[in-house]
């Protein structure tokens, strides 16, 4: 007997919480496993100074993306409150609104990005053959901007259409696309660092480009669908306030690498830079099962806080805060038995490098018990329509501790001190995170009353 299609209207028990969130939380994997690919072939067969290249640079296009990520999530929390409002051309209407919005702002930040690649990357600390590679590197993926921003978007969107499944699968054809052109491209044609960035953009057009043709078709099952629809300048401006805490994290990810690759420059030259790359890899891989119940898991709280059904948002974030604490003391164990296989696998044909990055792992793997409580909190309350707090939450865990921790401990710790900040400002984040769901919680309690 088929299972029973899950709605964003059911009442979730962890079985049925776990079915629905799965595809999100595996789109989340395999969008790091393939980015994981571009790691591995640069390095394997271009070498650490492209793998160096490419790290130092890689934060300038995801900076420029994460408008993809603001009007995802703000976006689609606004259209999955519409939904449970019971307007669902309204919806289509806003949905339809932010993807255009999205491709347009884009090609703007398209042409802004060519521009200013090349200072940004001596600014950054880029020279000599390391700067020649960014440079390579970079043009290609400011080139897809676009659809880069397209394919962050549509990841969000297919779960409020009640479609994480199909999200998942065009997220592994994108990924499949990605791979086994790196493979051709870098290790067969030997196409350097440009080979693995047109991979990476070839793989953004199926993960940004078809999804559009899917939603403009009406005859799909799809509760969403693009169509018709008019500027309202409001609504932009809420999906963005509202995703602003989606965009704070990208940016300051973005911005926080840049000053921890400078700082690794100090302390460790090019081999800080690459092991750092690595680390950055393989904590992807970890960090995407929050990032994916957190995406997953978010249109849920945005139907039921938009159809007034307290006790089943109460009901949905106590039960993930459970989930949450049992998946991060597992991935904290695995991370910390796996760490030496996969350095080897990215730098296992330098000793010296091999051995700093194993080191290194092992400091950073410490924050995967804390991060996805922060993670989980912050998108609880872009859910809610609560850009302030969920942006607050963002802003302090992301950029404000993240750049103290980075600046203030390597004074007293040096390198050990680099590897340490990001445990150190997900332990202060978490505090705030708890205090603000505390503050919710007494919020739900009342209006059940």
């Amino acid at each position: 007997m088929a299972k029973q299609k899950i709605q964003l209207s059911d009442h979730f028990n962890y079985s049925r919480l776990l079915r629905f969130v799965l595809p999100c939380i595996g789109t989340m994997l395999f969008t790091s496993i393939y980015g994981v690919v571009d790691g591995l072939c640069v390095s394997n067969f271009v070498g650490k100074t492209a793998f160096a290249a490419v790290n130092l640079i890689m934060p300038l296009p995801m900076l420029i993306g994460t408008v993809g990520f603001m009007l995802g999530t703000g976006g689609s929390a606004i259209v999955g409150i519409t939904l449970g409002e019971g307007d669902e051309d309204k919806a289509n209407r806003y949905f339809s609104l932010f993807v255009l919005t999205a491709f347009l702002a884009g090609v703007a930040l398209s042409v802004l990005g060519l521009f200013i690649l090349r200072p940004v990357a001596i600014l950054m600390g880029a020279k000599g053959e390391m700067l020649d590679f960014a440079v390579r590197y970079g043009r290609v993926l400011m080139v897809s901007v676009p659809t880069f921003i397209l394919q962050n978007m549509f990841q969000s969107f297919f779960v409020t259409a009640e479609k994480p499944t199909l999200g998942f699968w065009f997220t592994v054809g994108a990924g499949c696309t990605n791979m086994v052109l790196d493979v051709v491209l870098v290790g067969w044609l030997r196409w350097s660092v440009e080979g693995a960035a047109i991979a990476t953009f070839i793989s953004q057009i199926v993960g940004g480009v078809l999804p559009v043709f899917y939603f403009l078709d009406h005859k799909t099952t799809s509760r969403l669908h693009l169509g018709k629809t008019e500027f309202h300048g409001s609504v932009l401006k809420a999906a963005c306030i509202n995703g602003s805490s989606e965009l704070m994290t990208n940016l300051s990810m973005s911005l926080v690498n840049i000053l921890y690759n400078y700082q690794l420059l100090r302390f460790a030259g090019e081999n800080g830079v690459a092991a750092y790359g690595v680390i950055m890899y393989a904590a992807f891989l970890f960090v995407a099962v929050f990032v994916g119940y957190a995406v997953g898991s978010a249109p849920i709280v945005s139907y039921h806080y938009g159809a007034r059904n307290h006790a089943e948002v109460h009901n949905l974030y106590t039960k993930s805060l459970r989930l949450i604490g049992v998946v991060a003391v597992i991935m904290t164990a695995v991370s910390m038995l796996i760490i030496p296989y996969v350095a080897k696998i990215f730098v296992g044909y330098d000793a010296e490098l091999l051995e700093l990055t194993s080191h290194a792992f092992r400091v950073y793997g410490l924050s995967f018990l804390i991060m996805g409580f922060n993670v989980y909190g912050s998108s609880f309350f872009t859910a809610l329509g609560d850009g302030v707090t969920s942006a607050l939450i963002s802003f302090l865990r992301t950029l404000l501790f993240q750049l103290a921790a980075v600046i203030l401990l390597p004074m007293v710790l040096g390198i050990e001190g680099v590897w340490l900040a990001v445990t150190a400002a997900e332990l202060a984040a978490l505090v705030v995170t708890v205090c603000m769901f505390i503050t919710k919680d007494k919020v739900f309690h009342y209006r059940n009353v």
